[in-house]
């Protein structure tokens, strides 16, 4: 009879460890929740890649924008009221194109001057605008 006992032991046994591990189909469904995961985060990484591309470019637009106002600033010749111009106003690596507008002021020394920054292959966004003021006084 002690036998037996022993022999339903084992058994027992041998039973909770066989339960113990992890069946296939479990396995799967782990390994496509983590396939789901790696997916969403590859995702995030090339949004967060874009949008750090756009912030570049509207960073070295703004740099553009500042650096054609000083440039007019330094002009010696004072433009005149309605004109608009388009010069090359690269930056980087990045090819630009500012458009300046010169409007009359209150005082006649003063033209304001409203630039935006497209890059060079398109019209259609405006990566920058600055608005300033240029004069003929020394």
């Amino acid at each position: 009879m002690m036998r037996r006992a022993e022999v339903t032991a084992h058994r027992n046994r041998s039973r909770q460890r066989a339960q113990a591990g992890f069946t296939l189909i479990e396995v799967l469904v782990a390994l496509a929740i983590v396939a789901i995961a790696l997916a969403a985060a590859l995702r995030a990484t090339g949004v967060l890649a874009q949008n750090n591309r756009g912030l570049r470019d509207r960073t070295l637009a703004t740099l553009s924008a500042e650096n054609t106002a000083a440039q007019l600033r330094l002009d010696t010749a004072m433009p005149d009221p309605g004109s608009v111009r388009t010069v090359p106003c690269d930056q980087g690596k990045l090819s630009m194109r500012c458009t300046l507008e010169f409007r009359k002021s209150v005082n006649n020394n003063f033209r304001q001057v409203e630039i935006r920054v497209y890059a060079a292959n398109d019209d259609t966004a405006t990566l920058a605008t600055l608005s300033t003021l240029v004069t003929r006084l020394p």
